[in-house]
């Protein structure tokens, strides 16, 4: 199996909620408020956890590295980036 393939493979896999298990509370905080709202932006989630807009940045980058959210880009501003989660159940 080349590089590209593995690489391809695990950006095709699912994250799971034990992916999420051993990542900061931050990250936590963050998966879960997405579980109940299906599509927000990060500001959104910055006002719904009430955490600093760095700290929801750094999540979000964590639950990426896990497989467990998606992102794309809001139609309505492209600037913006709408996340949600992608979790195995």
């Amino acid at each position: 199996m080349s590089a590209s393939e593995t690489v391809r493979r695990e950006a095709d896999q699912r994250g799971t909620w034990e992916d999420v298990r051993d990542l900061p509370p931050s990250a936590k905080l963050v998966a879960k408020v997405l579980e109940y709202n299906d599509t927000m932006t990060q500001q959104q989630i910055a006002d719904e956890t009430l955490l600093p807009s760095r700290t929801v940045r750094y999540a979000l980058n964590r639950l990426d590295e896990e497989n467990v959210i998606d992102s794309r880009f809001s139609f309505s501003d492209a600037r913006k980036r709408l996340y949600s989660l992608d979790i195995d159940s």
